[in-house]
């Protein structure tokens, strides 16, 4: 039955349970037609046209992203973060100048997900080749903004050593220095950064400290 499948199809997204799908899929069927259309046609048009930007991986529809192309930001510093939910959440705070790299997840062994599942090799290749960061830039300044649970800090680990031996690198060869810093803990353990207001966001911004 075409009302069975909608609820069941609804129901298996994250956050949506049986109650939920339901009323969802009532409102749907009670809805104009032009309306239920629309809403399909911005479902397909998302699969359909949407891609990783080239450069950070964040979501967009063209090569590059809008925020790699935007010449008036500094592409000199590069916010870490997990998924594009968690660029847009800091992006909503306006606080944050630079651009971004969206790693599309974080490490976790148990789940069988190491550096090759993530775009980590690009990372490091855009701090490497400043020709493979928008604009040509050379990185200086690497914000890691991991989310702050057990596995978005063993992620952020990884990547100050990866990201310290880069900068040791520069060092030897007389290169400007790379800084690795991370975002202040104002942000509660555990809880996404999707999910925190933007007051804490900015702070969390602002305060960003130095790792090493």
């Amino acid at each position: 039955m075409p009302v069975e499948t909608l609820i069941e199809r609804l129901a298996s997204l994250p956050g949506v349970g049986r109650r939920s799908a339901e009323r969802l899929a009532f409102h749907i069927l009670k809805s104009d037609s032009a309306d239920a259309k629309a809403l399909a046609k911005s479902i397909e048009d998302a699969k359909t046209r949407i891609r990783n930007c080239r450069i950070c991986s964040n979501l967009s529809e063209s090569e590059t992203c809008a925020i790699c192309d935007d010449t008036t930001r500094d592409r000199a510093i590069v916010l870490v973060v997990e998924q594009p939910k968690d660029l847009m959440a800091l992006e909503e705070t306006a606080t944050f100048k630079g651009i971004y790299h969206v790693l599309l997840g974080r490490l976790n062994p148990l789940e069988g997900v190491g550096p090759g599942d993530l775009t980590i090799g690009d990372l490091l290749d855009r701090v490497k080749v400043p020709t493979l960061n928008a604009g040509g830039t050379l990185i200086r300044e690497v914000v890691l903004g991991l989310n702050p649970t057990f596995e978005g800090d063993g992620t952020a680990v990884f990547l100050a050593q990866e990201l310290h031996a880069i900068a040791a690198t520069r060092r030897e060869s007389g290169e400007p220095d790379l800084i690795v810093s991370g975002l202040a803990r104002g942000l509660p353990m555990g809880a996404p950064l999707e999910y925190a207001n933007k007051a804490v966001l900015a702070d969390a911004i602002a305060g960003r400290r130095r790792l090493e």
